[in-house]
């Protein structure tokens, strides 16, 4: 057996690009065979290889989540932990499960796990995820903003054999789709999830047939060890101490009451402390997440800050993450945990700031902090239920290499926002407006992006149930390095008597909506980056010409300098 340092940099850089393009192409395997948007369009999934005895990620596609990084690791452990359970493991096995408080994130992610066998010996194990559209529950979608417990929120599923040596039992199949309002859907998203680990398989064959089981495995441990190293040198190279930072989420979707996000970032040598201690406890709502979660959110946040790094965890090897346990970063079942996109969001926007202390120039200023997790549902005049579920876009915050982007995705994802095209196909719907929301970033040096206006207008003469899930409608997304705040979150929809907002603002459960009525989402755009004093007047000037923020707002923000000698 070759040992990690055998493995000359050539070959190992021709192995590692070998085996990120067999997790890239069952990325895209999936991608072009899932039969719901969210798959298909926006690449809310992720596939991946990993360690055969701890179920550590040892390679991750670069299409998928990166939040998938770290949490599928749990997935597979629990896969490993099960096996040994039932004492028996075998070639052609698949596992299956949603369950997040072991797996991590949500219950809509359903995971699929399969050990690879090479020449009878089990070499890794594959994995996919992807977000199914919808899993039963009390809420079309499975984004339930009152939720307070689990069963509220999905069916749940627990690491199951769904293939036992190739032979699949059609029994868990029967029970999945008779847990979904959109059996077809489901079906073709788990078909496309097995296709891609049959591919994984084939090609994880020919890399091992052309180098070895040895090789390969050597190679793997090589680039674990040396993203350990890579990691351990970069930390060095910032000054030791703490810094701290602390932000909220508006409510829990049940009670109205703000709950805190604090982290403790402490730096010594070639080691770093993530302390979350001072974080609100469990919650009634949904905007608990599972420890395996809050492990993968630190992982996300430390590869934004240290781009740069290669994605298997041996990145997190010099990093303790401390989850205080009972608190809502470390919910035990069956409490809710539907919300955990704005919660991980959260806690990537307290890491980025406490990190702004330590190392100002690799910082983004907060993005806009929320999906918007909407989903429209109903019947059409046929009978078929239809249930029209999408995350929205807003600002990203602002760089010391320049302004925001702006109407971005989460930076929890490197998914896209599904175009208004393919939603208007596919549901009685017809968006408005679909447009960038002037005014509403953070100014700065470097201002944030803009966030985005969304009018969606019901087309289906039965109406429809609306259900928004969200966040930063009362706690703005922040600026570093001294820039200034974004705008809020703004949900309004239409009624016979005129138009609302929720009673507890960025969550409501149920809206009725009757053909032609209207919802409409404002989202926030990113905070700013540096002094707005410091903006030059051109940039400025541009921002106004172009209709991104009136004259009135850029005076307000920036002074009048911007107006040149003329005033």
């Amino acid at each position: 057996m070759k040992k990690s340092a055998d493995i000359d940099p050539i070959t190992l850089a021709v192995l590692s690009g070998r085996m990120e393009q067999i997790a890239d192409e069952m990325d895209a395997t999936l991608f072009r065979a899932a039969f719901n948007p969210i798959i298909a369009e926006a690449h809310d999934a992720s596939h991946g290889l990993y360690h055969a005895q701890s179920g550590n990620t040892l390679v991750q596609g670069k299409s998928g989540l990166p939040i998938f990084v770290g949490v599928m690791s749990f997935a597979v452990k629990a896969v490993i932990d099960k096996a040994a359970e039932l004492g028996e493991l075998n070639d052609g096995d698949i596992f299956i499960f949603n369950d997040a408080h072991i797996g991590g994130t949500h219950l809509s992610d359903m995971r699929l796990v399969r050990p690879y066998f090479y020449e009878g010996e089990l070499f890794c194990f594959l994995a996919s995820v992807g977000h199914w559209h919808d899993l039963g529950g009390a809420v079309p979608g499975n984004y339930n903003p009152s939720a307070t417990d689990a069963f509220q929120e999905a069916f749940i599923l627990p690491p199951v054999r769904l293939a036992r040596a190739g032979e699949v039992n059609t029994d868990i199949i029967d029970i999945l789709m008779r847990n979904t309002r959109l059996p077809q859907s489901a079906e073709g998203d788990l078909n496309g999830q097995l296709g891609a680990l049959d591919l994984g398989v084939r090609r994880m064959d020919e890399l091992l047939g052309e180098y070895g089981a040895g090789t390969v495995s050597a190679a793997l441990e090589a680039l674990g060890d040396r993203a350990e190293t890579l990691m351990r040198a970069e930390l060095s190279a910032l000054p030791d101490g703490r810094w701290e930072a602390v932000d909220y989420l508006d409510n829990d979707g049940v009670s109205d009451s703000a709950l805190p996000i604090k982290v403790a970032l402490e730096i010594s040598g070639d080691t770093m402390v993530l302390d979350f201690e001072g974080t609100a406890p469990r919650c009634a709502g949904p905007v608990n997440i599972a420890f395996p979660t809050a492990v993968a959110t630190a992982y996300v946040a430390i590869k934004h800050i240290f781009p740069n790094l290669p994605a298997n965890a041996g990145v997190m090897r010099p990093i303790d993450v401390r989850i205080p346990e009972g608190s809502l970063l470390a919910a035990d079942f069956p409490a809710p945990v539907g919300g955990y996109t704005e919660t991980i969001l959260r806690m990537i926007d307290v890491i980025f700031s406490a990190a702004s202390g330590v190392a100002p120039d690799r910082i983004v200023a907060n993005a806009y902090g929320t999906i918007n997790a909407l989903s429209i549902a109903g019947r059409r005049s046929n009978g078929k239920p239809w249930v029209m579920f999408s995350f929205y876009g807003g600002g990203h915050g602002g760089s010391p290499e320049g302004d925001g982007l702006s109407h971005g995705n989460a930076p929890i994802s490197t998914a896209t926002i599904p175009p208004m095209e393919i939603l208007e196909a596919a549901y009685p719907v017809l968006f408005r407006q679909w447009a960038l929301r002037p005014g509403s970033a953070g100014a700065g040096k470097n201002r944030g992006g803009m966030g985005a206006i969304y009018e969606i207008e019901i087309l289906e003469e039965n109406g429809a149930e609306v259900f928004l899930f969200g966040e930063r409608g009362r706690f703005a997304p922040k600026g570093v390095t001294g820039g200034g705040e974004a705008a809020l979150n703004v949900f309004t929809y239409e009624q016979d008597d005129g138009w609302h907002t929720p009673p507890l603002t960025s969550k409501m459960h149920g809206i009725r909506l009757r053909q032609g009525q209207v919802v409409r989402l404002e989202t926030p755009g990113g905070g700013g980056y540096g002094r707005a004093g410091e903006r030059a007047a051109e940039a400025v000037a541009q921002d106004v010409a172009f209709g991104l923020l009136s004259a009135e707002e850029a005076d307000t923000q920036y002074g009048s300098a911007w107006r040149g000698p003329r005033g």
